[in-house]
């Protein structure tokens, strides 16, 4: 058995494992050519998180979605390449908005540097990924434009918050789709629209991609309360100190305004307080790790899994098929 891409998934055919490992180094390549500019301090800032490494999970899917037609087309690579950049600079602007200190294990552009840099950066790899993906065709323009328009969208309700009225569980969800769900869906959709793949298969993995989104954002959220710092590159708690009520905290706060226990309502004053104080923080990441709420997150992860999983039945049975349905266990199991 061999293990090649992130979350230690892993391929047990030899072929397909050359086939990932050539294509993600050429994505490598190309992330850091198109990254590169003739003014030196924007250099070092638009490679900053490139050089900082990652999972590249879009990439690795733009690559597993190929191989249901012809991986070595020559429009796969750089559509791996589009995805990755644009996933990116969203980075750098989230940093901004949320004011995070860390990035995967290193700082974040806005604390290395200031807001206003590390904003522009984002907007340099933006103008990077659209020139790339003008030359992949029309098609490939629209597809691009309408997953950043999602995405913008998902992070425009995030910001707004759910309206008077609107279930906050169901706006989470929403959100989620939007900012994560929509980059990975093109993930699956270019591997296979590029690669040349029938229009079936292309909705097929499309579908795929936007529901391993939702679980590997899920699982995400789970991994801010229960995660290890060194292996996450991130600090526990970030979205309980920014703010950020993930599926966890939204739970809990429905429960406790229904008539929850005390501990419920205690729980929910903590969260309302200064959490920039370590021992409070530190008191409610507690109370969250041992709170039911957290158990029904990981529930929610594991059940949009699973769906990912049943959309690849069409599929043909080739140790691509194999290796997606591995990404859904591997997803998963972030969440324990």
């Amino acid at each position: 058995m061999t293990v090649v891409g992130p979350f230690g998934v892993s391929v047990r055919d030899q072929a397909l494992e050359a086939d990932l490992q050539t294509g993600l180094t050429a994505v490598e390549a190309g992330l850091v050519e198109a990254t590169k500019s003739d003014v030196p301090f924007l250099n070092d800032t638009a490679q900053h998180l490139v050089r900082a490494g990652g999972k590249r999970f879009r990439p690795l899917l733009v690559m597993l979605a190929a191989q249901f037609a012809d991986p070595h087309a020559p429009g796969v690579v750089p559509s791996a390449v589009v995805v990755e950049l644009t996933h990116l600079a969203t980075l750098y602007h989230d940093d901004v908005m949320d004011e995070a200190e860390v990035r995967r294990g290193v700082p974040s552009a806005n604390a290395r540097w200031d807001n206003s840099v590390a904003v522009l950066t984002g907007d340099f790899l933006f103008s990077r990924a659209s020139a790339i993906v003008a030359g992949l065709g029309p098609e490939a323009v629209r597809i691009q434009a309408e997953a950043f328009e999602r995405l913008v969208t998902g992070q425009i309700l995030e910001t707004a918050g759910p309206r008077s009225g609107d279930d906050p569980v169901d706006h989470h969800l929403e959100v989620i789709a939007g900012k994560t769900g929509s980059l990975i869906a093109v993930s699956g959709r270019f591997g296979a629209l590029l690669s040349g793949a029938d229009e079936a298969t292309v909705h097929t993995l499309t579908q795929f991609g936007e529901r391993i989104g939702m679980a590997f954002q899920l699982a995400d959220d789970v991994l801010d309360i229960t995660g290890d710092p060194h292996e996450s590159g991130k600090t526990p708690g970030t979205d309980l100190r920014e703010g950020i009520d993930t599926l966890t905290v939204l739970r809990l706060r429905q429960q406790a305004a229904e008539g929850g226990s005390p501990e419920d309502r205690a729980l929910v004053e903590l969260l309302d307080s200064d959490l920039s104080d370590d021992a409070r923080h530190a008191e409610a990441l507690a109370g969250l790790r041992a709170h039911p709420t957290l158990a029904s997150a990981r529930a929610d992860a594991l059940r949009y899994a699973a769906s990912a999983r049943e959309a690849l039945a069409p599929l043909p049975e080739i140790p691509a098929k194999a290796a997606l349905a591995g990404l859904c266990d591997a997803v998963a199991d972030r969440t324990v």
